[in-house]
């Protein structure tokens, strides 16, 4: 072979060599474990401390804040008209990252689901979070941090500004059960593609295979 030819065949090497080097990923960029994930939690609670934006007349908040007075042992007779305006009933909802320990905390949204106008300046007293399988897996209380705005003028005009009726708790929910997993004592686990692709799992296995032997990995499917 004349030397121009061996020194282009090297030149055309070296750039396929880099080539494959720029698309090569990292796996943990491309792919997850089965099984690792974050689980949604909910609840259900009262805000208090709303400047009169809170409920007017709603029997559904009354009965819920005569529930939590009663949790404080304060009875209030059946005939007794409650005043609610400065409370609100609200759904709370939080993401759980996985492996999450017990006294970690976690952000938690609130939603006004009544009557209320504004959440602006309340507090969500202690609030239970359930998973999907009905365990309390935090607990949520704190004061709310409200981006929205909203104004009503005497002549019933209007301006609203972003969502007053949902608010935010930073680190407000601290977790009080870990969600069990088999990762630790299992022997084997499961990569799932974040784009589906028969080529990059076969790549993905085969890489594994070079580093710790054959037979240690191998692609089920396109993910």
């Amino acid at each position: 072979m004349k030397l121009s030819a061996m020194i282009k065949l090297a030149a055309a090497a070296v750039l396929v060599f880099v080539s494959m080097s720029a698309d090569a990923s990292r796996i943990k960029d491309i792919a997850s474990v089965e099984g690792v994930r974050d689980n949604q939690l909910v609840g259900y609670g009262l805000v208090v401390g709303l400047a009169g934006t809170g409920e007017k007349n709603n029997k559904f908040t009354e009965q819920t804040f005569r529930s939590m007075l009663n949790n404080f042992g304060i009875k209030v007779p059946d005939s007794t008209s409650l005043k609610i305006k400065d409370v609100s009933p609200v759904a709370i909802h939080a993401t759980l990252p996985p492996f999450s320990k017990h006294g970690q905390t976690i952000d938690v949204t609130v939603s006004a689901i009544g009557e209320a106008t504004s959440l602006r300046g309340g507090t969500l007293l202690q609030t239970m979070l359930r998973g999907i399988d009905g365990n309390v897996y935090a607990i949520a209380q704190g004061s709310l941090v409200v981006g929205g705005l909203g104004v009503e003028g005497a002549d019933g005009s209007k301006v609203t500004v972003n969502t007053p009726t949902v608010g935010r708790i930073a680190n407000g929910a601290i977790v009080e059960r870990e969600v069990p997993n088999n990762f630790q004592s299992s022997d084997s686990f499961v990569l799932n593609l974040d784009r589906p692709d028969f080529t990059s799992a076969k790549n993905v296995a085969d890489a594994i295979n070079d580093v710790y032997g054959d037979g240690s990995a191998f692609a089920q499917d396109a993910v």
